[in-house]
């Protein structure tokens, strides 16, 4: 199994119910497909380097997993499928990748026992 980060953007135009369901859905398709999730993120609504699709916003998520390399192109099918995706990129993880994403957790779960 490689380790993965996938980044997609959501439509500003989306409740919050509507962000969380799409996001569900994506985690399913990769639990689906035996993939471990090992982080999620919502980053929230941020505002773009430059508009897609006229729209200057969209609402971030990060989901790093690990799984088969075959998931991927489920997934990514998955992403094209879905008129709510703006944007997503899927990278594979190198080792120097993986420690830097461990290291960055860490930090991120210091700060929210700290809050």
């Amino acid at each position: 199994m490689n380790q993965y980060e996938t980044v997609f953007i959501l439509t500003p135009v989306l409740s919050d119910d509507q962000t969380k369901e799409t996001a569900e859905k994506f985690k399913k398709v990769l639990t689906d497909k035996g993939a471990e999730i090992i982080n999620e993120e919502a980053w929230g609504l941020k505002k773009m380097a430059y508009a897609i699709q006229k729209k200057s916003t969209g609402f971030y998520f990060l989901v790093e997993f690990k799984a088969e390399p075959e998931v991927i192109k489920t997934l990514e099918t998955a992403f094209r499928r879905d008129e709510k995706v703006i944007r997503f990129q899927t990278v594979k993880l190198d080792k120097y990748a993986v420690e830097y994403a461990e290291k960055r957790r860490n930090k991120l779960g210091a700060k929210s026992e700290e809050a």
